[in-house]
């Protein structure tokens, strides 16, 4: 016997008193998994390593206001060098709060287990960014293309949902204030995900 849904109606909904979605940049990017996608060479990994440093000094994002937290950007097909270099470019003083890693486990093969790692001994995290997501993926085998998107953007989405964090919160134990993923994939993306 199938179970049946548990729905909520339109009006029950509007009446519920549920908490904010929490941003850590204002009116742009809510705290969840999101998938940063375009065609390669088009600066995706520019625009990512600018926004953990403006997350990361607290700083504006075209205008609009960032919850400053620590970042961990994982940039997993640069060096540090290249990294070093594009920083320069972006800033003079990078903050001791934006963290870099260029190598990193699969999702299968203990990356679940660094990023919870990092997010205690950082309980202000606010993005953490991985570059790219085929760095991290496991071999697909037989299992079509779609479904392995689904399978690795949801095991990055637990993590996501254990560390969110409502404003009212605040008196419980420390915990990631953003718990946010911006994951790189090339075209084309298959499907849609919405955390």
């Amino acid at each position: 016997m199938s179970k049946k849904f548990d729905t909520i109606t339109g009006k029950e909904l509007m009446d519920k008193d549920l908490p904010p979605t929490r941003r850590i940049v204002e009116r742009f990017l809510p705290q969840g998994l999101h998938i940063l996608a375009g065609a390669p060479k088009v600066g995706k990994s520019w625009l990512t390593l600018w926004l953990c440093l403006q997350v990361a000094k607290g700083e504006p994002v075209w205008g609009m206001p960032t919850e400053k937290g620590t970042t961990l950007y994982l940039c997993l097909e640069d060096s540090l060098n290249r990294i070093q270099e594009r920083l320069s470019v972006l800033t003079d003083d990078a903050p001791s709060n934006i963290h870099f890693a260029t190598m990193a486990e699969t999702i299968n093969g203990g990356i679940v287990t660094q990023l919870e790692e990092f997010i205690a001994e950082n309980p202000d995290v606010a993005l953490i960014a991985i570059d790219t997501l085929q760095c991290i993926r496991n071999a697909s085998g037989d299992m079509n293309v779609y479904a392995a998107d689904y399978r690795d953007i949801n095991l990055l989405k637990e993590i996501t949902k254990k560390y969110h964090r409502h404003e009212q919160d605040e008196k419980r134990p420390p915990r990631s204030r953003g718990g946010i993923f911006v994951n790189r994939l090339y075209n084309p993306v298959s499907g849609r995900v919405y955390p």
